[in-house]
């Protein structure tokens, strides 16, 4: 009964409301509560600006879990540690006995830990004639046994931004790289357009870039460049087919065919309203209606994962996946557009995949995508090299890595 009535800190240290919360929550671990110390101490250390705690005082905090003999957190194994200043110091690199101190209120103040302090402010430990421990007086670890799902959760958030911020990044160097190079070639083409007003626009959303910055001011400069990249493709598609009007005969009819473009059958697998008639009439020289499996294709081209908002599970979701990842790429809309008349949803997000997998060597995906539509209208292009490629790459790496 005594055990559970709240202590406080000896001498002149005063006692806190975080110090008094911490001891009321400790007294409320369930029973047969327990988690491995280290796990725990992984997920502060990713966390530790949710937290509030500094990288020295987790080194101080490292140091008292290193007394606990057993792996595991829990009230049966003991929750107190007893180390004396110099025994802790030097767990702890050999910090001064000031800045020791100094994390050690830290650490109260963030609920981490709790002191249980002896009559005479010693730390020490009582045990039984069989060698138990029956009391100690020093630091409760207790805290971090009942904040542990506080701790892996916000963990957890602090991988999604990290990977969140990352992709954006990733994304970003992208659009800069290829809008660099398509203004490049305009203008070595000659091909009309404002190209020297484009590349103020480019550099001057390039400068404001920050060396360090959140998602949410990446954000925007993102959408700026995505915004800037398709008027700089849909300027050079101009170029490309008033000198090969040939090339694009049939293009207005078929726009003016799927001007709907939000509409729900395009989420589907299967033939969109214009496609079967454009694919009966290749249809003995063109494979485009063969499924594949969605774990081989998966396997082929793992990176577009990565892009999905709630993963991938379904053709649905990898269509809808491969959708976003187009504009990502650089891809123009009649680009996409003509890909998917002639191959179909489904076999047209396979090769955005593929080509999302081998993006650092292809330098203009939406060209790439328009090369292979014009060999599938051919009957010269199958899915099925393409795929067969990246297993067999995907392979490499594994064996290299593994």
């Amino acid at each position: 009964m005594f055990g559970n009535l709240i202590t406080t800190p000896f001498g002149r240290r005063s006692m806190t409301l975080a110090h008094l919360q911490a001891q009321q929550q400790a007294q409320e671990i369930e029973e047969g509560k327990a988690a491995d110390k280290w796990q725990l101490y992984r997920w502060l250390c990713e966390a530790k600006d949710i937290v509030g705690v500094s990288d020295r005082s987790l080194a101080v905090l490292n140091a008292l879990l290193s007394f606990l003999p057993d792996s595991d957190l829990s009230e049966e194994n003991g929750m107190v540690v007893f180390p004396s200043n110099a025994q802790l110091s030097l767990r702890a690199h050999g910090m001064a006995p000031a800045t020791l101190r100094r994390h050690l209120a830290a650490l109260v103040e963030c609920g981490l830990i709790t002191r249980k302090d002896s009559p005479n402010g010693k730390r020490y430990s009582r045990k039984d004639r069989g060698g138990e421990v029956t009391e100690a007086f020093g630091f409760s670890l207790a805290p971090l046994l009942v904040r542990a799902e506080e701790l892996q959760s916000a963990a957890e958030s602090v991988r999604a931004s990290s990977l969140a911020l990352r992709l954006i990044r990733e994304r970003i160097t992208l659009h800069r790289r290829d809008i660099a190079k398509l203004i490049e070639v305009a203008i070595e083409e000659e091909a009309a357009g404002d190209w020297k007003g484009l590349w103020t626009r480019f550099r001057a959303i390039v400068d404001a870039i920050p060396r360090r910055a959140t998602a949410a001011i990446l954000e925007p400069i993102l959408s700026e460049l995505a915004l800037l990249h398709e008027e700089v493709a849909i300027l050079l598609e101009r170029h490309v087919n008033n000198k090969n009007p040939s090339a694009n005969e049939s293009q207005p009819e078929r726009q003016q065919q799927n001007s709907n473009t939000d509409s729900s059958s395009d989420l589907e697998p299967g033939f969109r309203k214009n496609q079967g008639a454009t694919l009966e009439r290749n249809h003995e020289r063109l494979d485009v209606t063969k499924s594949y499996p969605l774990g081989m294709v998966m396997k082929a081209c793992p990176e577009i994962a990565d892009y999905a908002v709630k993963g991938i599970g379904n053709w649905r979701e990898f269509m809808q996946t491969a959708a976003q990842v187009r504009g990502y790429l650089g891809i123009s809309p009649s680009a996409y557009e003509d890909a998917l008349d002639v191959l179909g949803q489904e076999n047209t997000a396979i090769v955005i995949a593929c080509i999302l997998q081998r993006a650092q060597s292809i330098n203009s995906a939406g060209g790439y995508l328009r090369a292979l539509t014009m060999k599938a209208r051919a009957g010269e292009f199958s899915v099925c090299p393409m795929l067969m490629a990246g297993l067999r790459a995907n392979g490499r790496e594994e064996r290299a890595t593994g």
